[in-house]
């Protein structure tokens, strides 16, 4: 007698279903890719934001510091919010000619005490971490005449520092 192995047959119907469920599924991945996705591909570009900015940010006329990190940009209508932490923050300030050379931090000639408490909201669309209170508002002109806002957490140790290394947001004009 002669056995047979019998064998179990998967209905076509089955075969089929599973192809079409993965052409829907696939294509769903990629229609809504885009939504997933930070505007522009770029990482540092908050949602809502316009317009893409260069791999190295001139903010005020001068580029961010280059050991920036944790950078975040939100852009509309022209304008520009960019946050940042640093350790050459006052390097940056000499460099974008917000704070003159030889000028102490916190002259009131160039900035206020910004009012926080612990942390000090990011201005509306910009993403990232918030400030960490106190902060000091610097408010600029550049040389081509546009306004550059800075704020910098201070210290909460000395008087006369910036925190190390220190959050800041620049608020500026597109070029």
């Amino acid at each position: 007698m002669s056995e047979t192995v019998g064998r179990r047959r998967v209905p076509a119907w089955l075969g089929v279903g599973v192809v079409v469920l993965a052409a829907v599924g696939g294509g769903c991945v990629w229609l809504y890719r885009e939504e997933s996705s930070p505007p522009f591909g770029d990482a540092r570009a908050c949602d809502g934001s316009d317009l893409k900015l260069p791999g190295v940010i001139t903010a005020g006329g001068a580029s961010i510091p280059a050991d920036a990190t944790d950078v975040h940009y939100y852009t509309r209508n022209g304008s520009a919010q960019v946050t940042f932490t640093s350790g050459l923050m006052k390097d940056y300030l000499h460099r974008a000619g917000i704070l003159p050379e030889g000028k102490d931090l916190f002259d009131k000639k160039y900035g206020t005490h910004a009012e926080a408490d612990p942390e000090l909201a990011l201005p509306a669309g910009l993403c990232g971490s918030p400030l960490r209170g106190p902060a000091w508002v610097y408010h600029s002109t550049t040389a081509n005449g546009t306004g550059v806002d800075v704020t910098v957490e201070q210290s909460t140790v000395y008087d006369d520092a910036f925190r190390f290394p220190a959050r800041a947001v620049v608020g500026y004009t597109t070029p």
